[in-house]
């Protein structure tokens, strides 16, 4: 049984904290025995650390879900600067490992993309490769995926992440038919050699937790995560 999963995308709009949401929500319903968390590892500005602590019952305090807390919606790097900070990783690093310490499984949210800058040297990538984390990249159902599909499994086979498949999210209502044809599964399969596991469909009210329970569970997570009951 996998202890955490970092969920990242192709870029800031790909979907994420939809994935994370949905995955939180099937865990809540489906699995009530797990203690389970949720990071986020570096925040800039207000977002998800905000979103999880109101939707979620989570027991952690604002800095377990999130060490690193910049004020302006920046690549932390940038925001560092202005608060005259660094983005010092080891807080984030010994956060998450007394997490996961403490808890069954642990759900990390990734700022930005898988190339986004997480300090001056080092992207979202070079992150997780280094701390061997389990990740799923999140591609948007638009023109254009297949090449983002394509070049952000290159970063991440660059940069020795442990990428465990692909899940497809419509950020926009998509017809069966768009979503066919600007993201088909086999072809970025082929392409990646990396599973896809599933398509989120559009949802336009994300605090419905029942919906979002069952929407994750269409995905391949049980073949993923490997959970017994």
């Amino acid at each position: 049984m996998l202890k955490s999963l970092l969920i990242t995308g192709t870029d800031t709009e790909a979907g994420k904290t939809v994935l994370t949401t949905a995955l939180a929500a099937y865990y809540q319903k489906y699995y009530p025995q797990l203690s389970w968390g949720i990071m986020k590892p570096i925040q800039s500005g207000i977002g998800d650390r905000e979103w999880y602590q109101r939707l979620f019952s989570l027991n952690q305090s604002a800095e377990e879900i999130t060490p690193l807390y910049f004020q302006a919606p920046l690549a932390p790097p940038v925001a560092a600067a202005r608060e005259n900070r660094r983005v010092d990783l080891a807080v984030v690093w010994q956060a998450l490992s007394e997490l996961q310490k403490r808890r069954d499984f642990v759900l990390i949210e990734a700022l930005g993309g898988l190339g986004s800058p997480v300090t001056e040297e080092l992207t979202v990538a070079d992150l997780a490769g280094e701390w061997r984390l389990p990740t799923v990249l999140v591609v948007p159902v638009r023109l254009g995926a297949i090449a983002q599909a394509v070049a952000n499994v290159a970063l991440a086979r660059q940069t020795k992440v442990n990428l465990k498949g692909i899940v497809l999210n419509c950020v926009q209502p998509r017809s069966d038919d768009e979503i066919a044809d600007w993201t088909p599964s086999d072809l970025i399969q082929s392409l990646t050699n990396t599973p896809v596991l599933g398509c989120l469909p559009y949802l336009d009210n994300l605090d419905d937790l029942d919906k979002l329970a069952q929407v994750a569970s269409n995905l391949d997570w049980e073949t993923l995560i490997k959970i017994k009951n």
